[in-house]
């Protein structure tokens, strides 16, 4: 029995390297993957991830512009640079008075970036 057990683990391990290898290359049975698309969005992901803490204000608008609606000197939304759907939530270290949107605020941390729909003013 002991050794029906070993073998069952075995070959259910090696199943399931098998199946996560195909869906890693070929995506998900039966679903189409835009390879354009996601080549755009891994673009989009690893240029959100160049904003690191200690960044300003300033620094962020090559990557993100701020959203519409209601923002704070110490926290912000932003929005991708090529499509407001996009966003991130950025925190900041206010350089001088906290009334005052700076553009030398420093980047203190950012959310993951998140889809919702663009809010106008």
């Amino acid at each position: 029995m002991r050794k029906f057990t070993w073998a069952t683990i075995f070959l259910v391990t090696i199943a399931v390297g098998v199946l996560a290898q195909e869906l890693a290359h070929d995506g998900l049975p039966g679903v189409h993957i835009d390879q354009e698309r996601t080549k755009w969005i891994a673009g989009v992901m690893r240029s959100i991830a160049t904003i690191r803490p200690g960044m300003t204000r300033k620094d962020l608008s090559a990557v993100l512009v701020e959203d519409g609606g209601l923002q704070t000197p110490k926290q912000g939304r932003y929005v991708y640079v090529s499509c407001p759907f996009i966003k991130v939530d950025v925190e900041f270290s206010p350089t001088d008075d906290d009334h005052v949107f700076n553009p030398d605020d420093t980047v203190v941390r950012t959310s993951r970036p998140y889809l919702e729909y663009p809010i106008s003013d």
